[in-house]
């Protein structure tokens, strides 16, 4: 052993400590980085040399030579992770399905006074009304205005869902690009990876970003994610390269599995990401491959859900309108206006384009309200058709499309009272997956997050060990003085 080996091993004291103390204060100045993992310095003791021992000299002995930093790690547990991309998922899927919903019964607003149900309870009161007085001009009118009322709410009602859905269409062209940029950009960090793990490098601060982006994308769709080694030299530490597959939304492969991203490909060996794509029907693909992503999770899928529920609502208010149209103009077709004419239609709409956003007051009405066909015969006086007209609301409709033979009054509430029960439930669940994901969440950051106080102690733990080690230093000069300057001089 060199006679100034002690030096030596306290100068390796000193710079792995100083190591230490260097990563404390990364862990301090990144305690509030989006993503960051606390990462900690592993020292191990460097290689002993052999001390030749007198009586067995073929059976050396060790003497110790110092620390070294082993590696820098940083703590993360995947097995939280992947618990919490499964409940971030979740939370994406009900979140997005809850605020569409929202929108929902916003738009409809009921029970209100300016809802449907209140439009269409005012037009039956006119009717009422006029039954009484036929021949009173006013009460014609307000029953033409009332009526129009009617139909400009549906027409408003149409166009209102349709524009959402079309707001929803576009958020899921959005939501697909974003998760492609994600996938690129995650790929493009395993690059970077696969390039630093050789030389026996961890890049945590490169890990801890690829894991931010992971997380990101597990709000958009169902993942799971796998690692694979990016070299035989890289480091124990090293994380490698991550790979990722699309799940249903029990975490388990596609019958065929859908990769979205492969890491461990070799360069030129096809393509490393596959990218999703999603068609005017809501039909999402994977490399050209059609997936049945309703059976996943995530905010796509909730998009894609929340798109079809607007249709089914368009759907059904169509019904309700094409049908309380034909039976009132049936109605008002068989009675008599004032001049004692047969009734005409009262309301119209133009076929294929939607009843509900069509539906409008016939013009001649409008303009001469005398020509509403109040009664049953040709007696001016006479108001019983008016009163069958308004029985349309509530009588129940045989043979109907709007099923189980429902009133128009009673389908349209049996909408109403589904629509929040559908929203009580995806409100409910947006709490119950928040709490989860939450629970998780701090589970993980537990283990992975910045502690100020820890930090402190551990730079106190360093810096006392750097000391020491500066003053093993100083000791083992005065030894090497005390050899050199002042040994030999016996007898001068």
């Amino acid at each position: 052993m060199s006679t100034f080996h002690g030096l030596e091993m306290a100068r390796q004291a000193l710079s792995t400590q100083q190591s230490a103390l260097y990563t404390t204060g990364h862990n301090i100045a990144n305690a509030n980085t989006e993503g960051y993992s606390r990462q900690r310095v592993n020292f191990k003791t460097t290689s002993p040399y052999s001390s030749a021992s007198r009586n067995r000299p073929e059976i050396a002995g060790q003497m110790g030579t110092g620390v070294q930093v082993d590696s820098v790690q940083r703590i993360r547990n995947e097995f939280l992770d992947n618990q919490y991309r499964a409940k971030h998922s979740n939370t994406g899927f009900w979140e997005t399905k809850a605020e569409a919903l929202g929108r929902m019964e916003r738009l409809l607003n009921e029970p209100s006074e300016s809802g449907l149900s209140s439009t269409m309870d005012q037009f039956w009161q006119s009717l009422q009304d006029l039954s009484v007085n036929p021949e009173n001009a006013g009460a014609r009118s307000v029953v033409a205005q009332r009526g129009l009322a009617v139909a400009e709410n549906f027409n408003y009602l149409s166009d209102s869902l349709t524009a959402i859905r079309s707001d929803l269409e576009n958020q899921m062209d959005v939501t697909v690009q974003e998760a492609n940029v994600l996938l690129r950009q995650i790929n493009g960090i395993n690059e970077q990876v696969k390039q630093t793990e050789p030389h026996g490098n961890a890049p945590n601060d490169l890990y801890d970003e690829r894991d931010r982006l992971i997380d990101e994308l597990s709000n958009k769709v169902s993942i799971k994610v796998s690692y694979s080694q990016s070299s035989a030299n890289s480091a124990d530490a090293a994380d490698g390269l991550a790979s990722i597959e699309l799940v249903n939304d029990q975490g388990k492969a596609f019958r065929e599995p859908v990769i979205l991203l492969d890491g461990g490909l070799e360069v030129g060996a096809g393509n490393q990401v596959n990218e999703l794509e999603i068609s005017e029907t809501g039909e999402v693909t994977v490399d050209g491959e059609a997936i049945d992503l309703m059976s996943s999770n995530g905010s796509l899928k909730g998009l894609i859900e929340s798109s079809q529920m607007y249709t089914a609502m368009l759907t059904d208010l169509d019904d309700m309108a094409s049908v309380f149209a034909a039976e009132f103009n049936s109605v008002h077709s068989e009675g008599y206006d004032l001049e004692g004419n047969e009734g005409s239609p009262f309301f119209e709409y133009t076929a294929g384009a939607g009843a509900a956003s069509s539906i409008m007051v016939e013009q001649e009405l409008i303009d001469d309200p005398d020509q509403i066909a109040a009664s049953t015969n040709e007696n001016a006086g006479n108001g019983d058709n008016v009163s069958k007209l308004a029985e349309v609301f509530n009588k129940a409709l045989e043979n109907d499309p709007l099923g189980n033979d429902a009133s128009v009054n009673g389908f349209y509430q049996r909408l109403i009272g589904e629509l929040g029960v559908h929203a009580q439930e995806a409100n409910k669940m947006v709490d119950n997956t928040n709490i989860l994901k939450e629970q998780v969440e701090n589970q993980r950051m537990s283990v992975s997050a910045v502690s100020l106080d820890e930090e402190m102690a551990n730079m106190i733990k360093f810096q006392h060990a750097y000391n020491a080690a500066a003053r093993s230093m100083t000791q083992t000069d005065e030894l090497l003085d005390r050899i050199i300057n002042n040994m030999g001089l016996v007898g001068r």
